[in-house]
């Protein structure tokens, strides 16, 4: 049986629709939304808005550069969740009208297994067992992969996400939004041992980000009563020290979970996985420790709809279709 998924992406802040035959992406097309420049941060109700008027050529777009008819279609997903309500209710929405009209079935995926399996887009694909570090905006997790769809959170962050630290440090600094990309920009010219950070060690394999924002609040409140020009001055150091600092609290954690479990092929995967520090940092650590290291594509880190169309096509051949019941689910569990 042939499978020609349609899938789409909403959870957030990207419109993304991606099309998938037989297990190879054919098309992945992506609208960002800029309009959250200027407010600092996501606005839900203006992303859930920018979604309304970006899904219908985003889906089209994406079947004319797969070339393939809507009538072609064996399926549709869609991200159930955990997202924006709002946002995922266009995608949800979407999908199911599309689906209800074609009569196909749908397929609800998680956005968080989407980003884990975006690994077997291109190859080389990881081989199981393997853990997979998932870093965004808003997670932080270890994750056991012990096949395409079975998976076990087995450390997470009890707070913020790391993707939050960075996008809030940078906030604190005066970058515009998304601010994690620039301190990612910024810490390739500077020291990263000019300035130190306290890290939380949280038991086991969990994480905690939320006392390093405090931290850093204060660190450029004393700096800048000193010297009001601290932060122009510093710039550079201070992106690498705070990149420096939230890396390696990562992957100080995910070499304790490989240690633990015996497991030597490692991947990462989320937007946070676009990091330069991170990838380089991963890489290094996988050449002393002799770990099989699976850094994805840039294009595949963030949000899209490439790896919905992935977790979709394993959840169709396991047979894991949903009904026009599926409702969208902001807090999804796994």
């Amino acid at each position: 049986m042939d499978h020609v998924i349609l899938a789409i992406e909403s959870s957030c802040d990207e419109t993304a629709a991606a099309v998938l035959v037989n297990g190879k992406i054919q098309s992945n097309v992506i609208a960002t939304q800029t309009i959250h420049q200027k407010y600092g941060g996501v606005v839900p109700e203006l992303a859930s808005r920018a979604h309304q008027q970006n899904i219908v050529p985003v889906v089209a777009q994406s079947l004319e550069d797969a070339k393939v008819r809507k009538g072609d279609l064996t399926a549709l997903a869609f991200t159930q969740g955990p997202g924006l309500l709002g946002s995922l209710l266009v995608g949800a929405s979407f999908a199911k009208a599309m689906a209800l009209a074609l009569n196909v079935p749908l397929v609800a995926v998680h956005h968080m297994q989407a980003h884990i399996l975006a690994h077997f887009i291109d190859e080389p694909h990881p081989t199981f067992p393997f853990l997979c570090l998932t870093v965004s905006g808003g997670h932080t997790q270890i994750v056991l992969v012990r096949s395409h769809l079975g998976m076990e959170i087995i450390g997470q962050t009890q707070d913020d996400a790391v993707g939050e630290a960075f996008d809030k440090t940078a906030k604190m600094l005066g970058l515009p939004y998304p601010g994690g990309p620039l301190i990612d920009k910024y810490a390739q010219e500077g020291n990263p041992k000019a300035f130190t950070f306290p890290g939380v060690d949280m038991p086991g394999l969990d994480f905690s980000f939320s006392g390093i924002k405090t931290a850093f609040l204060y660190f450029l409140r004393d700096h800048t009563a000193a010297n009001p020009s601290f932060v122009q001055e510093n710039m550079a150091d201070i992106c690498a020290s705070v990149q420096h600092t939230l890396v390696n609290i990562l992957l100080k954690k995910l070499h304790k979970a490989a240690a633990e479990t015996g497991i030597r092929e490692i991947a990462i995967a989320g937007g946070v996985s676009a990091n330069r520090g991170l990838r380089e940092a991963l890489a290094r650590m996988g050449g002393q420790q002799g770990w099989q290291v699976y850094i994805p594509e840039f294009g595949y880190c963030t949000d899209n709809a490439a790896m919905i169309a992935m977790a979709a096509y394993y959840k169709a051949l396991a047979g894991q279709y949903s009904d026009q019941t599926v409702t969208p689910m902001p807090r999804m569990e796994w």
